[in-house]
C-alpha cells in the first residue's frame, strides 16, 4: 500500500503507550456504533477511505471494513506488558483474498485484512545506517512513524507462515497469518505470541505494546475487499 508508511505515522501519532491506555482493545461485540477507543484514520494521499461499521453478523456483533481501491485504518492506543499479556487472540472473516496482493513489492502492498501491533521502541537503539533511514522517513511522513511493528495479514502470493519485511521498511515486519481462499467464507480463530514474534523478527526482547490498528486495503490494486473482526483482546501464556 502507497500509504504505509503515513499510515502508521497517523497510527502511532495517538497509540504511543502512555499512562492511562487500556490494556485491552474495547470489544466490538458490545458496541452498537465505532466501540470507544477506535477512532478512524484515513491515510494521505488516498482517495478512498475503506468503510468501517458495526454490524450483526452469525449471530453477533462485529466490526465490518470493506474496502473498493481504499485503504485507511481503525487504531486504538494501549499500553500493553508483552512479558505478561503476549498472546494476540482475535477471529476474522474474508470474502476473498485480494488478487495481485505480494509483501514482496509497493505496487502489490494490498490485503484483505492486516492487523497492525505497535510497539514503544526508541529510536535511538537503532543501528546508524538504519537510524539514519528511519530519520529520513519520519522527515517524510511524520515524527511519529514507528521504529518497530508487526502486521498480521491475509495475504495472497506467500504461503502462511512467511515473515518479511515490508517493501518500504524495514521496521515493519510482515507475518502472513491467512493466505489465499481456502479459507475464505467461514471464521477463523488466530492467537500470535506478539513476543516470540517480535524477538524473531528484530533479534530482541518485545518492548511495551503502544497501540494496534485494523485495516482492509485495496488502493494499489484497485480491488474490492471486505472483511469482517470479531474481538481483540491480549492473554497469558497457557
Amino acid at each position: 500500500m502507497r500509504a504505509a508508511l503515513s499510515g502508521l505515522a497517523l497510527v502511532t501519532a495517538m497509540s504511543c503507550a502512555h499512562a492511562g491506555a487500556p490494556a485491552q482493545p474495547a470489544p466490538f461485540s458490545a458496541a452498537n456504533d465505532l466501540a470507544p477507543g477506535w477512532r478512524h484514520t484515513p491515510l494521505p494521499k488516498v482517495e478512498r477511505p475503506t468503510r468501517f461499521a458495526i454490524v450483526e453478523r452469525d449471530g453477533s456483533r462485529v466490526l465490518e471494513a470493506r474496502a473498493e481501491a481504499a485503504a485507511s485504518t481503525l487504531t486504538h492506543a494501549l499500553d500493553v506488558d508483552p512479558a505478561r499479556t503476549p498472546l494476540l487472540n482475535w477471529r476474522w472473516r474474508t470474502v476473498a483474498a485480494v488478487p495481485g496482493s505480494d509483501l514482496r513489492g509497493k505496487a502489490s502492498d494490498d490485503y484483505a485484512a492486516r492487523l497492525y501491533v505497535f510497539f514503544d521502541y526508541d529510536p535511538a537503539r537503532l543501528p546508524v545506517a538504519e537510524r539514519i533511514a528511519f530519520a529520513l522517513g519520519r522527515a517524510l511522513h511524520g515524527e511519529a512513524l514507528p521504529a518497530a511493528a508487526l502486521c498480521y495479514v491475509w495475504g495472497t502470493a506467500q504461503p502462511v507462515g512467511t515473515v518479511a519485511p515490508n517493501p518500504y521498511t524495514e521496521r515493519l515486519r510482515m507475518v502472513v497469518v491467512e493466505s489465499g481462499d481456502a479459507m475464505a467464507g467461514q471464521w477463523v480463530t488466530e492467537t500470535r505470541d506478539v513476543a516470540a514474534d517480535f524477538e524473531a523478527a528484530f533479534g530482541e526482547p518485545a518492548p511495551r505494546v503502544s497501540g494496534i490498528a485494523v485495516g482492509v486495503d485495496t488502493d494499489n490494486t484497485g480491488a474490492t475487499a471486505t472483511t469482517w473482526f470479531g474481538d481483540i483482546t491480549f492473554g497469558t501464556r497457557p
